[in-house]
């Protein structure tokens, strides 16, 4: 199943928390990124249908979203405060959301859904003795037991422990190998790396960038690309490189070069050609800042 946004904003008052968003969510696993106060949850909860948007439009399938019960059947969602009662169990939790589905077993449904987030334990245990990884792995559960198309987390892997953030992340892996549309938004950047295929990024309320993290990065021609090289005779290689305009800076050191390439088309069809005319061996050329975090804060400070 497939989510559009079209121009969606939100707003309360004069503060605009979402504003003229359009992006296309399909199958698969998609990371949602933003700093705290974004509009990411905002968005998460305007595609669940919880809140309707300002202006625009938000529709799975064709079907519009906001004001239809209907797409609950296919849409699950774990957010990221607190919706857990306290004083039930686990296992009365997850069996409600069944019930509340209108599931024809909905005790089966429940006992799958807390095995497939290794949930099985006792069921006397009442989730206001959980720790916060608990608590999380039980949202997952409720927001799975009707089997929906569309899941969105909203910062699903907060207090986790390693081992239960593994089982999660590959759990969603699985979920958007297996052809479900999975969105999850979090701020720990190597997760989304690890785990999304396709990367969203609001900053400030504003749809900021879209695709994975490296076509991102390559969409940034105003910003210099940092590459590490070590070569053959750096000293001669650096003084062949620093003459043409689309290196902007070369610093030679004990580690081989830092170059600066502010026409990155450039710089990668003259590199081997510099190289080749000089006769310097080419040893390592690597992307020092090609990691997501140095995309994402690009992005902030650019949209700020």
């Amino acid at each position: 199943m497939k989510l559009e946004l079209s121009q969606v904003s939100r707003w309360y008052g004069n503060v605009v928390a979402v504003n003229d968003v359009t992006m296309t969510i399909g199958p698969g696993v998609t990371g949602l990124l933003g700093p705290n106060g974004a509009g990411k949850s905002t968005l998460l909860h305007m595609m669940a249908g919880f809140l309707g948007p300002s202006g625009g439009s938000v529709t799975l399938d064709g079907t519009k979203v906001w004001k239809n019960h209907r797409i609950y059947r296919n849409i699950g969602l774990v957010p990221e405060r607190e919706g857990v009662y306290g004083f039930l169990t686990g296992w009365q939790f997850v069996l409600s959301a069944a019930k509340l589905h209108g599931l024809s077993d909905p005790i089966s449904a429940a006992q799958k859904a807390l095995a497939t987030v290794e949930m099985e334990g006792p069921k006397d245990r009442r989730v206001e003795t959980y720790s916060k990884g608990m608590r999380q792995r039980v949202k997952v559960a409720a927001a799975l037991v009707h089997d929906p198309e569309v899941l969105l987390l909203d910062e699903p892997f907060n207090g986790m422990d390693p081992r239960q953030r593994m089982h999660l992340m590959d759990l969603i892996r699985a979920m958007g190998t297996a052809g479900k549309t999975i969105l999850f938004s979090s701020h720990i950047l190597e997760e989304v790396e690890r785990v999304a295929q396709h990367i969203e990024v609001l900053v400030a309320g504003r749809h900021a960038a879209s695709g994975d993290f490296r076509q991102i990065r390559r969409l940034m021609t105003d910003r210099p690309h940092l590459f590490r090289i070590k070569s053959s005779d750096d000293r001669k290689l650096a003084a062949a490189l620093i003459v043409d305009a689309s290196s902007g800076g070369v610093t030679l050191g004990p580690d081989g070069l830092e170059v600066q390439a502010v026409e990155f088309r450039r710089f990668a069809w003259l590199l081997p050609r510099v190289a080749r005319a000089e006769g310097i061996n080419l040893h390592q050329v690597s992307p020092v800042d090609e990691d997501l975090e140095s995309v994402f804060s690009y992005l902030i400070n650019r949209s700020t």
